[in-house]
């Protein structure tokens, strides 16, 4: 296994992920202690010990918290992050953002007050990689 540095936050998802998969509709509340990838469509708020990826074209209704985050898919809610969000530029949040740290694509779509908790300044970026 490499010792070499995480580039991505989705890079460090680890191998067992609570994974709610495309076609897929869930109501209800969430709460995870590891990982989450949602792909499907999830109603409800969420909270998340680690990191929470939404891919392109899952979507999330309902408020978030969780410690890091990377976001591709739709949210119509308030997204609560401890540490690092990366929102992707096919990302629409409609809701509220706070983190202490984020990074925003180009092309992404923000109808909401965004509110960075740490010292560095948002990033952004053009997205190159894709997934």
């Amino acid at each position: 296994m490499s010792d070499l540095p995480k580039r991505r936050l989705l890079d460090q998802f680890g191998s067992s992920p609570t994974y709610i998969a495309e076609g897929s509709r869930l109501q209800g509340d969430i709460e995870t202690r590891g990982p989450l990838v949602l792909s499907g469509t999830f109603e409800g708020n969420g909270r998340c010990a680690a990191a929470v990826s939404i891919s392109v074209g899952a979507r999330w209704h309902g408020d978030l918290h969780a410690k890091t985050g990377v976001i591709a898919g739709e949210v119509i809610g308030n997204v609560t992050i401890d540490e690092k969000l990366e929102i992707g530029a096919t990302a629409v949040i409609r809701g509220s953002i706070a983190a202490r740290t984020l990074a925003i694509a180009n092309g992404a779509v923000i109808d909401g007050d965004i509110v960075v908790t740490g010292t560095q300044p948002v990033v952004k970026f053009d997205e190159k990689r894709s997934a």
